[in-house]
């Protein structure tokens, strides 16, 4: 089959022609119609010191995707051939101590499908039946691809209640917008984006025209927030962008007893003046990584289903998988949303 395929431990791939994958007796073999770019794949791609510290060529990477079912393993049930499913990219050890306790999102002996195991930048990929989500008969693979990281904006967002609140959400890329539409769905009262990017921007007035978008170069943000919450400032941020601005800026624009969830991952260690920032403020602050197994996905599932939402608006450009330099690096450009390879 063809695969995009990481060989060495240097910069680039090769789209190159492997052997077909095994299922093990609790495996699934899916058939990817559609694998959605993450930051993660462009660290890969790259060979950024963040990969270097964590991939293992040679390898297939990607691993935000969906398809249809070719082959179940001996022991699998509740899933058969022909069946369309997403992928959960966390494989749990489900022995440990946080996977007993119902964290298996942050399992001590924790694999992720692309990064320690094969993933997705192929025809056939190896999915775990305990990583696999079903899908409902008809559904847009598309939007089965982009369930994943969808998840990691809720995981983010519904750490608390968020109906009835105000809001931000620092970091216009993908999660930034399905962030926001997500707060939105759910009842957020008032609702800030803010973003450097003028194609995010773009992206965000277009998709989430309730919310208020900000530039931080440009737009006085905390202003606009204390005239928008009569000095109050927001009862929820999240964090997306992982830069040291935009972490400060969360804690700026917080009310006090607000709550703040750091999703973006900061490539450095970070500077916050903790005692106005937090103590003061009796802020609630949340680590927020990946989705919880499976609540997070019961959660946007049934906001899909009443349709209050349209996450496949983020999707900007599709690749078939032989083109994959150009999908990858429109990523880095930041002058995408979601980038689709169709393998």
């Amino acid at each position: 089959m063809k695969a995009l395929f990481k060989a060495e431990p240097v910069p680039g791939a090769e789209l190159r022609e492997v052997e077909m994958p095994v299922a093990g007796p609790t495996d699934l073999l899916v058939r990817v119609q559609s694998a959605a770019i993450c930051g993660t794949d462009n660290h890969i791609y790259d060979w950024t010191p963040w990969a270097q510290a964590r991939i293992s060529p040679p390898m297939i990477f990607g691993h935000e995707f969906a398809g249809e079912v070719v082959e179940v393993g001996d022991e699998v049930r509740g899933f058969a051939v022909g069946d369309l499913v997403a992928a959960e990219t966390h494989i749990p050890c489900l022995q440990c101590a946080q996977c007993r306790t119902g964290r298996q999102h942050t399992c001590e002996k924790m694999r992720i499908i692309g990064v320690h195991e094969n993933g997705a930048f192929a025809e056939i990929a190896v999915l775990p039946q305990s990583c696999a989500w079903k899908l409902p008969p008809g559904t847009d693979p598309d939007l089965g691809a982009i369930l994943e990281p969808i998840g990691v904006a809720a995981n983010g967002l519904f750490k608390d209640r968020i109906g009835g609140l105000s809001a931000a959400v620092i970091g216009c890329g993908p999660i930034g917008i399905f962030c926001a539409q997500l707060a939105l769905a759910s009842g957020a009262r008032q609702l800030f984006l803010t973003d450097v990017n003028p194609y995010r921007l773009e992206m965000a007035r277009r998709i989430v025209p309730e919310a208020t978008v900000l530039n931080p170069l440009e737009d006085d943000v905390e202003e606009t927030v204390r005239g928008a919450t009569e000095g109050r400032g927001l009862e929820v941020v999240i964090e997306l962008s992982g830069s040291a601005p935009g972490t400060v800026q969360a804690f700026d624009l917080l009310a006090k007893g607000g709550r703040v969830s750091l999703v973006g991952l900061p490539s450095e260690p970070i500077t916050l003046e903790m005692t106005n920032a937090i103590i003061y403020r009796e802020a609630v602050v949340y680590g927020s990584t990946g989705r919880l197994m499976w609540e997070t996905w019961y959660a946007v599932d049934a906001l899909l289903k009443t349709n209050a939402f349209d996450p496949t608006q983020v999707i900007t450009h599709r690749f078939p998988l032989d083109e994959y330099d150009q999908a990858l690096q429109l990523t880095l450009s930041g002058n995408a949303g979601k980038v689709i390879l169709k393998p």
